[in-house]
């Protein structure tokens, strides 16, 4: 029956949409064009660092962006950098209606949170406005976080968090335009608060290029009470060397 399925439904690359013969999810060209972060990385944001030492053995490391921009969060991860064919699936996630992209890419993300999850902690999303969710009609970044949540069987709450104003884009800002969008921008969702007293939560987004959103979500549940907060992303943008 298997077999007959694959046949009639054969395994087909997320981005190029091409046949692939397996459930990797993408071709051999769109992998070879997505760059999955692995080896030694930033323990604040996930950016790969320079150097062949083995990650478990290594102390904690920092990269340049996290030095000079305090992170209110105690640890981060990435599954993959945003350039190349990670750009375009993210692109493809949050604006060309591919919501069917959180589940496939579902794998990629847990591996890397790995090292962040304990049992109990709480996962959830970085928050859209409604007017914007209204737009899209799903959170790419909740999507993310439930398919996460599924994958280690903990605990979720989607609407954590509430965008209290419509930002402006963050596409084109520096990094200080991006910090000062966001200012009292996050809150949590008053009938929530609750589920993150004197917890570990891990937040999820899409993609972190300055870290002003994560900043102001974390901001948001150490105000009501986390105890720690640790954040994820599918991508993550970094500057070209």
């Amino acid at each position: 029956m298997q077999r007959l399925l694959q046949a009639i439904y054969p395994n087909q690359c997320l981005s190029c949409g091409e046949v692939t013969g397996s459930d990797a999810g993408l071709c051999a060209t769109c992998w070879r064009d997505t760059a999955f972060i692995s080896g030694l990385t930033c323990h604040l944001c996930g950016a790969p660092l320079p150097g062949d030492d083995d990650p478990d053995d290594a102390p904690d490391l920092t990269c340049d962006d996290c030095l000079a921009i305090a992170r209110p969060w105690a640890r981060g991860a990435a599954a993959m950098l945003y350039r190349g064919n990670g750009r375009r699936l993210v692109l493809a996630l949050k604006g060309h209606d591919r919501a069917d992209l959180a589940h496939a890419v579902a794998p990629w993300l847990a591996r890397a949170a790995a090292p962040l999850h304990e049992p109990g902690m709480l996962i959830a999303p970085v928050p859209l406005h409604w007017l914007r969710l209204f737009k899209r009609r799903y959170n790419q970044s909740a999507l993310l976080a439930r398919a996460l949540a599924r994958a280690f069987e903990a605990p979720f709450c989607p609407d954590l968090l509430i965008r209290a104003r419509a930002t402006p884009r963050q596409e084109g800002l520096g990094a200080a335009a991006r910090f000062a969008n966001m200012a009292e921008a996050i809150r949590p969702h008053p009938k929530r608060r609750h589920r993150m007293a004197a917890r570990k939560v891990l937040l999820v987004d899409d993609v972190m290029t300055s870290g002003a959103t994560l900043a102001a979500c974390t901001e948001a549940c150490l105000a009501s009470g986390a105890t720690e907060v640790r954040v994820v992303t599918l991508a993550r943008t970094v500057k070209d060397t």
